[in-house]
């Protein structure tokens, strides 16, 4: 399959856009699928494809936040293994059943998500009393965070946050940053399992990871500079414009 260079150059931007959006809130397939899309890629393609630029975003973020102190691997390593665990077999169910039911309830979620963020003007400004472990976080949470991003995928990024937030007590810098680890984890995860079938376009593929790169450098940088002052508002943006995106999608 083969595309002009009109069409590369469009793809590296959104690449770009959607690095920056995804470092911050997540949420940033919902550019890059529709203009894979619109550009004429296959549905399969676009979904694989999708998949390889994101986990080079994901990994430059998480390599980041890494960098600078604010993801303790160690401390972590058993969330990572669980999440690897959760999307892969998220990924191998969404080729045997429709995805579609779940689907159909994930706006209102998405919805409640950002209505939360956006009446919560103080949540994840500091860290708070843990109500879960870092154990029982890996062995329940972890898991469906993970299955949900193979089988469905919108919006894993600010659920992930969200969780550590309310779970785990943690400011939202640094939920952002632990969270980042664990969508690199799922998207690799899925990622695998969409190459053993060959769907990806790799040519494309590789000329979106540099936007990424480029987004997600950015995007993390931010983050860390700006705290909670700048997640939040965008992650009610995210979350709002996918649940719209989804329900748009559903109603025509």
């Amino acid at each position: 399959m083969e595309f002009s260079a009109e069409t590369a150059l469009l793809l590296f931007v959104v690449a770009m856009i959607a690095g920056w959006v995804d470092s911050i809130a997540g949420g940033g397939g919902l550019l890059t699928v529709p203009s894979m899309l619109l550009v004429g890629m296959p549905p399969a393609m676009a979904l694989a494809t999708n998949k390889l630029q994101s986990s080079a975003g994901t990994l430059t973020a998480a390599i980041y936040f890494i960098q600078k102190g604010a993801v303790n691997l160690k401390q972590i390593r058993w969330l990572i293994l669980a999440t690897f665990i959760g999307s892969m077999f998220g990924s191998w169910l969404v080729l045997q059943i429709d995805a579609g039911i779940l689907l159909a309830y994930l706006p209102i979620l998405l919805i409640l998500v950002g209505l939360y963020f956006l009446f919560s003007p103080s949540i994840g400004d500091v860290e708070r009393k843990r109500k879960l472990s870092l154990v029982a976080f890996a062995l329940v949470i972890c898991p469906l965070l993970g299955f949900y991003d193979g089988f469905v995928g919108p919006g894993t990024g600010s659920f992930m946050a969200l969780s550590f937030v309310l779970l785990c007590g943690y400011s939202l810098p640094k939920a952002t940053a632990n969270a980042k680890v664990l969508n690199f984890t799922s998207n690799f995860s899925a990622l695998l399992y969409f190459m053993v079938f060959g769907e990806v376009f790799w040519l494309m593929g590789l000329v979106m990871i540099v936007g990424q790169l480029i987004g997600a450098f950015f995007g993390a940088k931010m983050v860390l500079e700006s705290g909670s002052a700048l997640i939040r508002p965008i992650v009610v943006i995210v979350c709002f414009a996918m649940s719209a995106n989804i329900l748009f999608k559903q109603f025509t």
